[in-house]
């Protein structure tokens, strides 16, 4: 089962077992069709007969007529509710009937062109997921569900750089769809990139894919028009602050992410811990770094959680498992309420109270960045620096469908701090407060902050050799 938190949470994608009742809609006999009008009682007659006897016989020949029409009436929508719902229980079938009946029609009686089964089968799924209204709930197509599953490894075919939704205020925001009110923005160009040799910028707003404007799209479906296979061209319409919009031109390329990126500030002293994202891969990777500082005698370090959308949920109870050695890190609350707690893992290289932790966050910092942001503040193990986070308190599970129709990710849990706080859409308010500074500028305001509460000043803030 593969449980993610974003999308920006759990096992490795897999094939998944889906509860159904009856068959699926890609089996529909396709002569399983009859109309949905209402059947007039037939019309009964004796041919060459113009009288008939009155009193008694009537009355017996008249209950004998309606009788015949009631079985003959009961059996036909007997016959039709079997033709046209197959497989569906009959607890359901009044629910399901005007689907089965559209898509009788659609197949049956359709003139403008020929009706491809498979894309009506698609289309009715991404009407169904579509209709929860869940940002974070969406149909895939086959290569979508792929790529997405590609992307969560730590490698992708795109131009390498985190995409985020901010409101009409300029601000982080989990508003969707985008339009005048909710624009896409660019939440961070990765290291080596085509978007950051191209020149985008954190911040930059955009407007359109190919000359097809966003508005109306949510962030994932205006992320799968900016991915693509590698060396293939893309166009993106910017706007940059207040200026006009320019075209950027870009080549696709394969990314693969570093998640995980350590320095060495104040003379060696503090160990940074840069985590980018929450693959698979990176759990172990910051393990070993995280380690490899406390073995070098560091007892002051510093994790960036800033611009990370999330990952997978085991992922996130792995590295906050590194500071907490055990205990409850966070609660899930099922669609039927139940409450389950994620305790810490044993074994963490930084469980000793005595190494001190500040963790950066600010809207970027998502889901699982918010998992072990939460994690650390709740149960008193980290000083949270910079800016809110994003809000994300949801998890979703990754669920293949058969037949090549692609899959789908599921809203199927929120998640709750240790302290049972949801956070979503309120994001997680630091202890320390600093807007983040210009990125025109080599300043960085917020690790600054942290460094002087570990008690080291800015100015040692260099990179060891």
């Amino acid at each position: 089962m593969s449980l993610l938190l974003d999308p920006p949470e759990a096992a490795s994608p897999g094939p998944q077992t889906l509860a159904r009742p009856g068959v699926a809609v890609g089996e529909v006999a396709a002569d399983a069709v009859e109309s949905s009008a209402p059947m007039a009682a037939p019309a009964i007659a004796a041919p060459g007969i113009r009288r008939i006897a009155s009193g008694p016989l009537l009355a017996i020949a008249i209950v004998s007529v309606l009788a015949g029409a009631t079985l003959f009436v009961s059996g036909w929508s007997l016959g039709r509710a079997a033709a046209t719902t197959p497989g569906t229980p009959n607890s359901d079938a009044d629910e399901f009937q005007a689907f089965w009946d559209a898509y009788g029609a659609v197949t049956q009686r359709y003139a403008g062109g020929l009706v491809d089964r498979k894309t009506l089968v698609e289309g009715a799924i991404k009407g169904l997921i579509d209709s929860l209204g869940d940002p974070y709930s969406q149909y895939l197509t086959s290569q979508q569900y792929r790529d997405n599953l590609r992307g969560l490894s730590g490698q992708f075919e795109g131009i390498g750089a985190t995409l985020s939704t901010r409101g009409s205020n300029g601000l982080v925001s989990t508003c969707s769809p985008l339009g005048p009110d909710c624009h896409l923005a660019i939440q961070v160009p990765l290291d080596g990139s085509p978007a950051l040799k191209a020149g985008l910028s954190a911040g930059d707003v955009v407007e359109a894919v190919d000359n097809k404007a966003v508005d109306g799209l949510t962030i994932d479906e205006a992320r799968n028009l900016i991915r693509g296979p590698r060396d293939t061209n893309v166009v993106l319409r910017i706007v940059r602050g207040r200026g006009l919009p320019f075209d950027v031109h870009l080549t696709r390329a394969v990314i693969v992410q570093q998640e995980v990126v350590t320095r060495e500030l104040a003379g060696g002293t503090v160990g940074y811990v840069k985590l980018t994202g929450f693959s698979e891969q990176s759990a172990d990777q910051f393990a070993t770094a995280i380690k490899a500082d406390v073995d070098a005698g560091r007892r002051k370090i510093i994790v960036d959680l800033r611009g990370n959308p999330g990952g997978f949920v085991t992922t996130a109870q792995k590295i906050a498992s590194q500071f907490i050695a055990s205990g409850v890190l966070f609660w899930q609350e099922d669609a039927s309420g139940s409450m389950s707690e994620t305790d810490a893992l044993p074994g963490g290289a930084a469980t000793d109270p005595g190494v001190r932790l500040v963790v950066l966050i600010d809207g970027g910092s998502a889901s699982a960045s918010e998992i072990v942001a939460a994690s650390l503040h709740d149960r008193g193990r980290a000083t949270l620096v910079g800016e809110k986070s994003f809000g994300k308190g949801t998890v979703q599970q990754w669920l293949p469908l058969e037949a090549d129709h692609g899959g789908f990710r599921l809203t199927i849990a929120k998640w709750l701090t240790p302290k049972q706080v949801w956070i979503h859409g309120k994001g997680i308010q630091p202890d320390i407060v600093v807007p983040a500074s210009d990125p025109a500028t080599s300043k960085d305001a917020i690790l600054d902050k942290a460094l002087e509460i570990l008690d080291v000043t800015a100015s040692t803030n260099r990179l060891a050799a």
